[in-house]
């Protein structure tokens, strides 16, 4: 089984980050605040943002900085997937309780990604990328495939075509299910003095998270089928 590995868009990532985060901090008058209470809601729903106007007097706006990390839901080494950072300038003071609204004028959404990588998405690519189908289910999926069904991460194993030559050709201790969105389910690979990720295409992208049992189980039945063994040590 070999298809093109697709991805998220940084503007996607940046919105899937968001709707699936239960957990901000909020940067504004030198004061730093962390909200724990957004169980899943995406913030974007409680912040107007708006395009920053030519212009304007931005001495007399709060710069406010809005700080996300993505964790990954699994025991995998450097949890961390990526970081999220919103910047702007409050229009009106920022609303910390459920009901409330704040406008932003909007200056840059930010992504790192552990590799050093950092983008810039502008607010028109924001406005236009979706959340990821599976970003506010995700957790739920992963944790569940490690907990219940440890041996069909084992099985995934064989959908992966090469073994990396790092440390030359260190063995696999231990593959941990690290992420997944609508093209795919990556692994993690833990060696004994590092690890890699490897990303497993579904047969088509997802439009919805009802359409992911079925892309999984595709997924299993072509592990079933592989002659191609990837094996951990017992």
């Amino acid at each position: 089984m070999h298809l093109p590995s697709l991805l998220p868009t940084d503007a996607e990532r940046v919105r899937s980050v968001l709707a699936a985060a239960h957990s901000m901090t909020v940067v504004t008058d030198g004061q730093r605040t962390e909200i724990r209470h957004l169980d899943g809601t995406d913030p974007l729903g409680r912040l107007h943002l708006h395009p920053a106007e030519p212009g304007a007097d931005a001495e007399h706006r709060p710069a406010i900085r809005l700080e996300f990390t993505d964790i990954a839901p699994t025991p995998v080494r450097d949890r961390v997937r990526a970081r999220v950072t919103l910047v702007g300038r409050l229009l009106t003071p920022y609303a910390t309780e459920d009901s409330g609204s704040t406008c932003v004028e909007f200056g840059r959404a930010v992504l790192e990604t552990p590799d050093g990588a950092r983008s810039y998405v502008g607010l028109d690519e924001l406005d236009a990328a979706c959340p990821d189908p599976l970003a506010p289910y995700e957790a739920g999926m992963l944790t569940h495939l490690l907990d219940d069904h440890a041996e069909l991460v084992t099985l995934l194993l064989r959908l992966v075509r090469q073994q990396p030559a790092a440390g030359g050709g260190a063995a696999v201790l231990r593959a941990l299910p690290l992420a997944m969105d609508r093209y795919g389910i990556t692994l993690r690979l833990e060696e004994l003095r590092g690890h890699h990720d490897v990303r497993i295409p579904f047969p088509s992208p997802l439009d919805d998270v009802e359409q992911s049992g079925a892309q999984i189980q595709a997924l299993f039945s072509a592990a079933r089928r592989s002659s191609h063994r990837n094996t951990l040590p017992a």
